[in-house]
Parts: structure tokens; sequence; C-alpha cells
């Protein structure tokens, strides 16, 4: 026999921050162990060191798998198994647990293993102040004749406080107590109930209502309290109230009594006449659960069963009923209801312990399951045998009261039988009995000696390229005989080194499904095919693998246009084929060399001419790019031809490439060398120029205009201006003028006589030049040495106007010299 005590403080207005743990000394059995702590401890507190207690150590408990065990599977105490203690796993409210049963305390097991065994654990839950006193109405209404004689008597509700003992109410005040005081009635069951008495007569003429409060007091610390209202209305005559027959009425009735059925009357009589003698009967206002099992009719007084009853879930009950006159008097009884046991409930079976699968190099007796078996029915009804079939290698053993413990009975082989069905039975020994079965699926756990087994050896797989990162190529799988972790099988890239690089940088394996994915995108005309090895592992101990080898071919995708390696392509100078004029049909201009480094059909290059100068003189074979004439040439033919070639390949979608070919129809190289020149240049640059020449054309030609009509206006003024000087000045002798440089010829112009110019053009404009030779003579004007001098004679005015024209259009002359040769140079260049 041993006994523990632990005590600590208590805390107060619900503040556990101090353990509050009391276990009273008792006499127990051996294995027992029994804890006191207050309701509502924060949960992770501790109840209880049961290292200490039960004399266990943490390694014991960790090789034991300690555990709890408790039947109704209420969760409230946890264990702490690395510290051998007792905690609050939740919030325990005792009026939840237990409500007004006292004491009130938690029952369980703690249960270890290799070897099994079992400690009751006992945990006494206290109370504290946590609820205070109320009633079940805020307000109550009471008619009492005036007549009525001092020491009358109304029943109250008695207010109700979830908490016990010293917590639950104690005392209740009435206010104001002018006419009625307060009296607490104890049964011979120890009960109470409260009565308002009347202690001095009532006058309803002086006052015809009275209002009072009534306030009940729980013992706690600190005290709290409740109040309600009571409305008190005076009435007339009826100075006799109903009495019950019986203070207390017992009645037994069996769980399964059907509803209607009548298990008591209860009568009450009363000594007014007339309407003031008639009674009904109700329930007090205090009964709760009792009034959804139970009914009372209201004028005969009979109780009858409106639900369902069940030992199980409720043994007694207690109801406190009234009989009330019309006068509004009344009297109060309690009827006391046992709830007589009947065998209505099957054995549960639980298994609070199972180890599955087991090895099947287990010896025998070695504990599978633990099992508890309880029937809430009570004495035999409630006594409980289990059993097996006889054919396994299984046998029941009971352990303690309501456990029992599955082993093994004889050596398993997993290659034999891999699972067993145990169905366990467990009957009663009610009459008639009833029996509940529980079907275990056992399996039989397998070594690892079986290694992942590829289908084959060698895989191959496709991918085109440029594919996109992430894209699956192939999935490997592998299969393993064994079972469980060792049949879970994991794909794993062997590091190897491909260009230089490891495997991973372009492959990965997907470790659950065996995909193997690319990590990068490749190029087939840089790697055509890769070998990598796959290795599938299980989950063993020690795992074992095998590898697969996959060799990964990079298939060839359009993506790579034709290359034209001739005719060479230049962006500064010109090549030109030369097709002399003699040429017969079929002959070889040249032929267009293309490339595509892509294989297969989109490799395949075809050669079409798109477009030419004259398409009826040149053809380009289809297969093989040479260019031939398909006619005579003729001298009509253009001394340029301009073929452009496009070169595509078989691909899908194909992709082509074009190239200029320019032929030159000539016999000789001179021939066609000013008909090639502007080939070479930029295009850009040509733009540019023109249009600056353009603009240069007309500046010029403005000033040009410009000129020419102030000179011409300059002239009309010096003209009218000499005019008016011969009218006024008659006499004076007139001296013939000449420019220098010019002679008057036969009246045949003012131009010089001899003057060369050499131009010098080409098909370059920037190239043009023009060159101005100097005159053959120095001066134009006739001289005879030998000839007799003359006097000059008087011009007329005719003779002198055309001798302005003349100087006049001389000067046009030379001013139209310089915007001639820029004409030529712009009609050169265009």
């Amino acid at each position: 026999m041993i006994g523990v005590l632990f005590c600590g403080t208590e805390r107060k207005s619900f503040s556990w921050w101090q353990l509050l743990l009391c276990i009273c000394v008792a006499d127990m059995a051996l294995g027992q162990v029994r804890y006191s702590v207050p309701e509502e401890m924060a949960t992770g507190s501790v109840v209880g060191n049961i290292i200490q207690d039960l004399g266990l150590d943490v390694k014991r408990m960790k090789s034991g798998r300690a555990r709890i065990f408790t039947e109704d599977g209420s969760e409230y105490i946890g264990l702490n198994a690395e510290k051998g203690t007792l905690v609050v796993a939740k919030r325990i409210d005792r009026e939840e647990l237990c409500k007004q049963v006292s004491p009130c305390s938690l029952h369980f097991q703690i249960i270890l293993e290799n070897p099994m065994e079992l400690h009751r654990i006992d945990v006494e839950i206290k109370d504290i102040n946590d609820n205070a006193p109320f009633f079940s109405k805020k307000e109550y209404n009471f008619q009492v004749i005036e007549s009525a004689s001092p020491g009358a008597r109304y029943s109250l509700e008695s207010a109700k406080d979830p908490d016990v003992a010293q917590n639950t109410i104690q005392t209740y005040k009435l206010n104001p107590t002018d006419n009625f005081k307060l009296n607490v009635v104890s049964l011979p069951d120890g009960t109470k109930y409260i009565e308002m008495v009347l202690h001095t007569s009532l006058d309803r003429e002086k006052q015809e209502e009275h209002k009072l409060t009534l306030t009940a007091f729980d013992g706690g610390n600190p005290q709290k309290s409740g109040s309600v209202k009571i409305n008190v209305v005076v009435l007339d005559a009826n100075d006799n109230a109903p009495a019950f027959s019986q203070s207390v009425y017992r009645v037994t009735v069996p769980e399964n009594a059907s509803r209607g059925t009548v298990i008591l009357r209860v009568s009450a009589t009363d000594n007014d006449k007339g309407a003031n003698e008639e009674v009904v009967y109700s329930f007090s206002q205090h009964t709760d659960s009792a009034s959804s099992l139970f009914n009372m009719d209201a004028q005969t007084g009979e109780m009858t069963v409106v639900g369902m009853l069940d030992y199980e879930k409720a043994k007694h009950y207690e109801i406190n009923i009234e009989a009330t006159d019309k006068g509004g008097l009344t009297d109060t009884s309690k009827v006391l209801i046992e709830v007589t046991d009947l065998n209505d409930n099957a054995p549960v079976i639980s298994i609070i312990s199972l180890s599955n699968p087991i090895p099947e190099d287990s010896a025998p007796e070695t504990v599978i399951a633990m099992l508890n078996i309880k029937d809430l029915d009570s004495d035999k009804n409630g006594q409980v045998k289990c059993f097996i079939s006889k054919d396994l290698p299984f046998k029941i053993k009971s352990s303690s009261t309501n456990f029992y413990s599955l082993m093994s009975d004889d050596v398993l082989d997993r290659e034999t039988v891999p699972e067993y069905n145990i169905t366990i039975t467990a009957m009663d020994e009610g009459s008639p009995p009833y029996s509940t079965n529980k079907t275990i699926n056992l399996r039989i756990s397998d070594v690892n000696d079986h290694a992942p087994m590829f289908p084959q050896s060698f895989s191959t797989a496709f991918i085109t390229e440029n594919n996109s990162p992430g894209m699956a190529l192939l999935s490997v799988k592998a299969s393993d005989k064994d079972y469980g972790n060792n049949a879970r099988i994991s794909y794993f890239l062997e590091d190897s080194q491909l260009n230089g690089m490891s495997a991973s940088a372009y492959f990965s394996v997907n470790a659950e499904s065996g995909e193997i994915l690319a990590v990068r995108s490749f190029d087939y005309e840089q790697r055509k095919e890769f070998h990598i090895r796959v290795k599938a592992q299980d989950g063993g101990s020690p795992p074992l693998s095998s590898n697969v080898t996959v060799k990964v071919m990079i298939q060839d995708q359009n993506d790579n246009p034709p290359q034209v390696l001739y005719p060479v392509q230049t962006g500064g100078s010109l090549v030109a084929e030369m097709v002399p004029r003699s040429a017969d049909v079929g002959y070889l201009v040249t032929k267009v060399v293309a490339v595509d480094v892509d294989s297969g059909q989109n490799a395949w290059l075809s050669y079409k001419l798109q477009k030419a100068t004259d398409r009826a003189l040149f053809e380009v074979g289809l297969q093989n790019g040479e260019i031939r004439t398909i006619r005579q040439v003729t001298d009509k033919d253009a001394v340029k031809q301009r073929l452009t070639v496009i070169v595509e390949d078989n691909g899908q979608p194909s992709r082509s490439a074009t190239v200029i070919v320019n032929v030159a129809v000539a016999d000789s190289f001179p021939e066609v060398l000013s008909e090639f020149t502007d080939f070479t240049q930029d295009k850009e640059y040509n733009d540019s120029l023109t249009f600056y020449l353009v603009l240069a054309l007309a500046v010029v030609s403005f000033l040009f205009i410009t000129c020419l009509v102030v000179i011409i206006s300059v002239k009309i003024y010096r003209w009218r201006h000499e005019r008016v000087f011969y009218k006024s000045s008659g006499n004076l002798p007139v001296i013939p003028y000449y420019p220098p440089l010019y002679a008057d010829v036969g009246g045949t112009g003012t131009l010089k006589q001899a003057f060369s110019y050499e131009v010098y053009g080409t098909t370059d404009s920037r190239k043009s030049d023009i060159k101005c030779s100097r005159p053959f003579s120095q001066s134009t004007l006739s001289v005879d040495h030998g000839a007799t001098m003359t006097v000059p004679r008087h011009k007329t005015e005719s003779e002198i106007l055309l001798t302005e024209v003349r100087a006049t259009t001389s000067l046009f002359l030379l001013s139209l010299k310089p915007l001639f040769l820029f004409y030529l140079f712009c009609i050169n260049w265009f």
C-alpha cells in the first residue's frame, strides 16, 4: 500500500499562475495513484510526477511507449513522456464534466509495453467558485389574496449554482421584509427549497402590489450572488392552500418504458369550496431536463413518459411538482424516479494499441494489440468474455479488468500468408446475450531482399531540338517484389560528364515518377545524342538499387535558313557574270552554291528564279542552282541583266534566302564597264546627293533669272538716259564703242570668234568634269594696221539701240555658260 501527497497554493479570481495541486493521502492498491487538482487549470499545468510516484524512469517510459488510455475517449489529462509528468491537456470544467456529482474524478490508465504494464490513475477535480448563482427568470409574479393569514407560504424557485459544496448557494435574502419574510425548508433527502412567508396581513385597499427582490449568495471567496424581482399582486377571498398527500413520491421505471406509460398519479386537497378548491398540477419552474422526458396532466395529476429513457445516461431523476388552486395558493412536493437497467447495450471493443504490420520473424508470445472491452450495462448484463478463432496462430489473454492482449501463438511466414483477418468476439452474460465483433487486418512485413528491376537495361528517347526547358523525354519504371517502404522506388540521375559538364546540367529525373526532363534547350547542330544512366533505389534499410542506360537522340528541326556561298554578296563592289552575245541555248552562265546546316529534308535545297530583267533569256536549275540561257542571245538584249534567285529548303515551314546575280551580255569588258559602275554606289548616299542637286539647281535658276531681270532693267535705263543726252547735244561727235575682246563681225553676233570646250563625262556623275580652253586669239577685234584711218560717222538711234541689245545678249550668253555646265552635270548624274 502506498500513499502520495502533493500540495500547492490556491489561486484566486481565476488567476492560475501558480500550480494548485493537492493529492490526499489514501489507501491505494499497488500501481495506482490518486491526484487532486482544481478545475479551470491552465493548459500545460503539471498534475503530478508519475516517474516519482510509480517508481519509473524516463528511459522506461520511452522504451515502453507510455501513453494514456481513457475508456470514454476524453483527453483532459496529457502525458509528457520526456519529463514523466501528467499535464492538463485541455480546459477542465468540473460543472460540465460531473454536473452536481461530488466528488468529481477522472479515471484513466497509463500503459507501457515491452513488457506490458498498466497503472491506474485517479484525478479528483476540485470545485472553485467560478459560477455565480442565477435564476431561470428575471421576474416572478404572484397573486395573493388579501385574506391570506400570516404564515401563508409561497413557493419560490431556488437559484441555481453549478458549483458544489461551499461554493454553491448558502443563503438567500429577501428585500423588503415589511409583509413577507424568507423561509428555507430542508427536505429529508438533504435538499432545500425556499418559501416566501406572509408575516403581516395584507390590505389590498392600502397597497395593491408589492415589489420584492430575492438575492441568492454562495459561500465562495469572493462571494458571488444573483437576484430576481418578485411582483406580488393582492387578491381577495381564497384562504386555504392545496396540500399534497405526500411530501416525497418515489417510483421505479424500466429504461425501456414506452412513450405514454403512466408511472405515477399525485393528489392534493384544498379545503376551500367551489372554484377555489379546484387544483391544477404542474412541474415547478426550476424543473429543467426532466420536463423533456416526463409530462404531468394538469387536471388528473398523472405523470407519463414522453421521452426515451436510458439507464446508462441517467439512473435517477428528481422532479419538483406544484398544486395550485384558483386563488393562487400552492403546495409543493417532490417526485424521485429511479430507472432500472436492462441488457440493451452490446459490448464495445476499443483497440488502444496495435502493432501493424509485424515482421515475419516475430517470436511467439509477441503482443500485437491491446484491447479494452466495455459494456455500459450493469451487473451480469455488463460482464463480458472475449475469444477468437482457434484456427489462427494467435490467442487472446486477459491482462486486467476490461483489458485484453492479442499475441502471436506460432511462427509466422509472410511468403505463405502475407496477412490475416483476425475477428475478435466479445459477448456479455445478459439474457438474451449481446455480442460484438471486431476484425483486425494484420499484415506481415517483409525484409528488404529484392532490388528494383528495370524491364530492360537500355532505353532510347527522342527529343526535337529547340525544345522548351522542362520538357519530358521518357519515363523509366522499375519494379520491386518487396512491399511497403522496401518497394518504394526513387529515381536518381547518375553523375557523369557530358561535353565537359555534369549530366545534371542537361537532364533531371523526377524522383517519384522516373520521368526524365530536359533542363535546357538542345541544338542538333551542336550535339546529336547523349548517354545517361538512371538509378532506381528502394526505400529499404540498407537500400538496394539497379541502373538503366538511356540514349537520348536529338531530332533536327528546320531552324536554319540556307546560306549562299556563291556568288558572294558584297556591299562595296559588284560581281557580274559575262555572257557573250554569241552564246547558244543552254549556255552555263554561273552556278548558285548554297548550303543548309540542318539535316535530312530540312537541308534539301531547291533554286527558283524569283525576278529577272528578261525571264525569257535565263533559267535556274531546280536542284543544282545552275543558271543557263534558254534561247539564243541577240543584239537587242540589254547589256545589264539582273537576276534574283531564291533558295528554299524542304522543311516545314520552309526557310529561304535570296541572292542577286548581275549578268553582262557583251563580248568585251570595256563595253560593260560604264553600265555597271553605278551599281556600286550606296543607295542612301545617292538619294541624299540627288536631293541636294535638285535644291542647288532650283537656287541657281532663281539667281539666274533674277540677274537677267536686273541686267535688262539697267540696260533699258541707260539707253533711255543716253537718248535724252543725244537729243540735247546733237553736235557732239559719236565714237563707236566695242567691248574688250569682242568685235563686230558683219552683224553675226558678239561671241568670241574662236572658243573651244572639252567635256569629259562618265557614268559616275561625281567623276564628270569640264575643261575650258583658251581662245585661239587674244583679241577678237579685227585690226588692219595697214588700212587708212576713217572718221567715224554719226550713228542713228536705231544703231545705238542695236548695239545695246547686242551687248546685253553677249552678257546673257556669258552668264548662261556656268548654268549650262551645271545642267549638263545634273543630267549626267540623273
